[in-house]
């Protein structure tokens, strides 16, 4: 639905249009966010869970530091595989152009350069939670990296 917002200075507009979505639609997307913000939210608390479990060796005066890396590392997985699933449905790559009289070429996707960002972030958070153990203290580095939760 197209609305009059107001009077513009200029000869040739009358009216300035902007599109507003109908309030019923507004509210349905504002609920499908919150349902989507939830679902990953609970899936950012298990992951943490996890991982709390697995530094649970982790000294008493690290701690504190190590709380925020488990929340970094926990949302980082969580948008690690919602990205792999849409690179698993979609590629790498697409094919691109600049304009329509240009032979479109292949790139890759700002999704999957974006994964490989934020893989190598993952990678340098648990390596930081790793350097925290204790002499002699060890994790199976299977847990981070096997990918067995996708899909």
């Amino acid at each position: 639905m197209m609305k009059p917002v107001g009077r513009v200075n200029c000869p040739n507009i009358c009216f300035f249009y902007r599109t507003t979505p109908h309030p019923r639609e507004n509210l349905e997307r504002r609920c499908e966010f919150l349902d989507e913000l939830k679902r990953r939210n609970k899936l950012v608390y298990s992951e943490k869970y996890r991982l709390k479990q697995l530094f649970k060796d982790i000294p008493e005066d690290k701690k504190k530091i190590a709380e925020g890396l488990f929340t970094q590392a926990a949302r980082l997985r969580i948008l690690l595989n919602d990205m792999w699933i849409d690179i698993s449905e979609n590629g790498d790559y697409e094919l691109f152009s600049q304009s329509e009289t240009q032979t479109p070429y292949e790139r890759e996707r700002p999704v999957a350069k974006l994964y490989n960002s934020r893989d190598a972030t993952y990678h340098r958070v648990i390596k930081q939670l790793i350097d925290m153990l204790p002499e002699g203290k060890t994790v199976n580095k299977d847990d981070f990296t096997n990918g067995g939760d996708l899909l």
